[in-house]
């Protein structure tokens, strides 16, 4: 609804410069499940498919892409109705949709990843996709601040009711857009997920939580996520499973880590003091070294 009012970013229009967004002489469009998708790729070896967060963008990992790309090909697209990638079809925000989408995508590249990292709802998508498809049924999974568990009080609340009543109204989109393109919005919003960005992420986040298209696409992501399935399911994974926690985290609780490590059979927990939510965007050459360590690197 109202998708007409929010046409979205178009990669055309931005890559012209580079210099603002990170590694942007390895994207390009790819057509797959009904998606127009914005995908960066690089490096040889075994498929690394790198899944941002909620809010987020491929930029997520500039600084783990060069590392990672030594030893692997990287994969990082922008999810579905997030920065330059389409919405798609009616229901592809929702968990199963962005899963699916997922699937079709790595399809048409001919990829079958063997490392999946996800980064928050990015880890979701991770974890539908090892229950669900057998492409993904062998891939190591890292979560990184991972949101496997619904959250608790009024944050599951704002991933529910609150995001749908917001995605009905057509003006909400616009107007968060208009409020994170103040100057210090953004940088403060960021702040309350316990992480400090320097200045090149709080421009990158800037740009694309001040497009109304994109926070479109965020709220209606939002609006269709449900959890609950997925967490009951947990204990079901067999992959082998890492986490990465940032201590501070303001948005998913360290403690809901302890719960889903729990729920994994296979799963090991690393946390690491003084960082946040964007935990590896706070420290991607640390973040990018355990993830090598928990390949075998």
């Amino acid at each position: 609804m109202f998708d007409s009012f929010y046409p979205g970013m178009a990669w055309a229009d931005h890559q012209a410069h580079p210099d603002i967004w990170p590694h942007a002489h390895h994207s390009r469009l790819v057509q797959a499940g009904g998606i127009q998708w914005h995908v960066q790729q690089t490096g040889q070896g075994p498929c690394m498919l790198l899944l941002h967060g909620t809010g987020s963008g491929h930029f997520s990992w500039r600084g783990l892409m060069p590392i990672l790309a030594q030893h692997f090909t990287v994969v990082a697209p922008d999810l579905p109705g997030h920065a330059f990638t389409s919405r798609g079809p009616e229901g592809a925000l929702s968990l199963p949709g962005m899963a699916e989408g997922m699937r079709a995508l790595m399809l048409q590249l001919q990829l079958t990843p063997q490392v999946i990292v996800g980064h928050s709802a990015g880890a979701a998508i991770a974890a539908h996709m090892a229950l669900h498809f057998g492409s993904a049924a062998r891939s190591t999974l890292i979560g990184l601040n991972p949101a496997w568990l619904p959250l608790p009080g009024v944050a599951s609340w704002l991933f529910g009711p609150a995001a749908k009543l917001a995605a009905l109204n057509p003006l909400s989109a616009w107007v968060t857009a208009k409020l994170a393109a103040k100057p210090g919005a953004v940088a403060e919003w960021i702040a309350r997920t316990g992480s400090t960005l320097d200045a090149q992420g709080i421009d990158l986040y800037t740009r694309v939580l001040s497009d109304s298209g994109h926070v479109h696409g965020v709220l209606s992501m939002m609006a269709a996520w449900r959890l609950k399935p997925l967490a009951a399911r947990l204990h079901e994974i067999r992959n082998p499973v890492f986490m990465h926690i940032g201590a501070q985290d303001l948005t998913v609780p360290p403690a809901l880590a302890n719960d889903a490590c729990q729920r994994l059979p296979q799963a090991r927990l690393h946390v690491q003091a003084g960082l946040g939510h964007l935990a590896h965007e706070q420290d991607p050459s640390g973040t990018a070294q355990q993830i090598l360590l928990w390949c075998g690197i």
